[in-house]
């Protein structure tokens, strides 16, 4: 009978907790739900310009004016094959890969390079003093250097050329890819660094064998930001590329849209095609990013 009385407290005790706990996870989702449903709603205010442009994309021109929000008829992949042979779009894509790629490479090597001696060479007064130095770049509005960069530009017999984005490029690209790499190298213990030292490894060896391989996670991180910046980027490329053969394909658009003002379907077939290399990079790449970005926060 005792042991039919403390199965059955047992029980009680067990439903009640249960429920206890059920009600306390009701309670949490009725305090999440607000912010639920303002996440909801932002995502779905970024993502329909989005899937309409793609909706686009396969209409002809007259859907797109009497059909404008619904969906076509038919998935007609003409706009694709017309946009790429009509407005070079594969000419465009190569120079922006090609420009994005160098400037990404060059901008890694000196930022890492600037960063491993910041951070982990011993000369605290000039480290911490160049330190700050670089990170006054990211207080400069970029827009406040058009002027001195286009006359620099122009006197360097750069203009009109590939160099003269690769360059700018990187110029606007290193501070913040040297505060990022610097957060995370510092974070380093030194116990390893000694260990390093004490084997017989020099500056160059500790660099490239010990400190890039355990930064990798930061050297993917800066590398998929400055990828994704670089092929977006369409003023400076306005503003120091002229001929047509040399365009990317953010300018490239642009002239897309001025010859073939009424041809939104070609046009949306254009901008989908524009995006996608970005896209996928993010999509694939996304936990690395905020791994790398969070990598540094904790020291040791």
């Amino acid at each position: 009978m005792a042991k039919m009385s403390q199965s059955l407290h047992t029980m009680s005790s067990s439903t009640a907790s249960s429920t206890h706990t059920g009600s306390l996870w009701y309670r949490i989702r009725q305090k999440q739900l607000p912010g639920h449903l303002f996440l909801l709603v932002y995502v779905a205010i970024i993502l329909f310009p989005l899937l309409w442009l793609l909706m686009s994309s396969f209409k002809t021109n007259r859907e797109i004016t009497v059909n404008t929000w619904g969906l076509p008829k038919t998935f007609n992949f003409d706009n694709y094959r017309a946009a790429w042979e009509s407005a070079n779009i594969g000419g465009y894509a190569f120079n922006s890969l090609y420009i994005t790629i160098v400037s990404c490479l060059i901008t890694l090597l000196f930022a890492a390079a600037t960063s491993f001696a910041i951070a982990r060479m011993k000369f605290k007064l000039m480290n911490k003093g160049l330190y700050q130095f670089i990170l006054l770049g990211l207080l400069v509005p970029p827009s406040a250097l058009f002027i001195p960069l286009y006359r620099l530009i122009n006197d360097l017999g750069l203009y009109d050329k590939h160099w003269s984005l690769i360059l700018v490029y990187c110029t606007y690209a290193l501070p913040i890819t040297i505060f990022i790499l610097h957060a995370f190298m510092i974070s380093i213990p030194n116990e390893l660094e000694e260990a390093s030292i004490m084997d017989g490894l020099g500056a160059s060896g500790l660099f490239f064998r010990i400190i890039l391989p355990i930064s990798l996670p930061s050297l993917v991180t800066v590398t998929i930001l400055n990828f994704i910046a670089n092929w977006n980027e369409f003023i400076l490329s306005q503003l120091f590329i002229s001929s047509e053969a040399k365009r990317t394909l953010t300018t490239g658009m642009a002239t897309f849209n001025d010859g073939y003002r009424t041809n939104f379907a070609s046009l949306s077939a254009a901008v989908i095609m524009s995006i996608v290399p970005v896209l996928v990079v993010y999509m694939f790449l996304q936990r690395q990013i905020i791994d790398g970005m969070t990598a540094g926060s904790v020291k040791g």
